[in-house]
């Protein structure tokens, strides 16, 4: 029998789970399976917090926060150290990885930097987010976003000078 929660929980997946693939593939620099691992483990804690998120004065914060979060564990899996996930398959034709946002040359640029860089990048430039709000979804200081987003624009930077054929588009 489905309780109200479970019906408000599902228009909520069904309504956002598309934009929270689109995050977490940015958070990951293009990853696409790493990226519905995390969507699948950001709703899962979700569902359990459901009553909090609710009462959450932001919930787009929320649901960021928790998608950094679930980024940051994956991250510290034991078993991650040692496995390194590949977009595409050997001996199999290329898939189009979804993403249309970003090019490949920006895509591979991402892939350099550390996760908490990449993160701050995605929420300040792809999503526009002022400091206060990024430092809110990973759980930093306003001063840690700053910092951390110039550091990555260096590195970007530095990045794309050395490869010429990472061209944004």
């Amino acid at each position: 029998m489905k309780t109200e929660r479970d019906e408000q929980f599902h228009r909520f997946v069904v309504t956002r789970r598309a934009a929270l693939v689109r995050t977490a593939t940015l958070l990951t620099a293009g990853d696409a399976h790493l990226a519905e691992d995390l969507v699948q483990s950001t709703l899962t804690k979700l569902y359990v917090a459901w009553p909090a998120f609710q009462r959450a004065d932001n919930p787009d914060g929320y649901v960021r926060r928790t998608l950094v979060n679930a980024l940051t564990d994956e991250r510290r899996r034991w078993w991650r150290r040692r496995e390194r996930s590949m977009a595409e398959l050997p001996d199999r034709p290329a898939a189009e990885i979804g993403g249309g946002d970003i090019s490949d040359g920006l895509r591979a640029a991402l892939k350099e930097l550390p996760p908490r860089m990449r993160a701050a990048l995605v929420f300040r430039y792809f999503y526009d987010l002022d400091v206060a709000d990024t430092a809110d979804a990973l759980g930093c200081s306003e001063g840690t976003v700053k910092s951390q987003t110039a550091r990555a624009l260096d590195r970007l930077r530095a990045v794309l000078g050395q490869n010429p054929s990472l061209v944004l588009r």
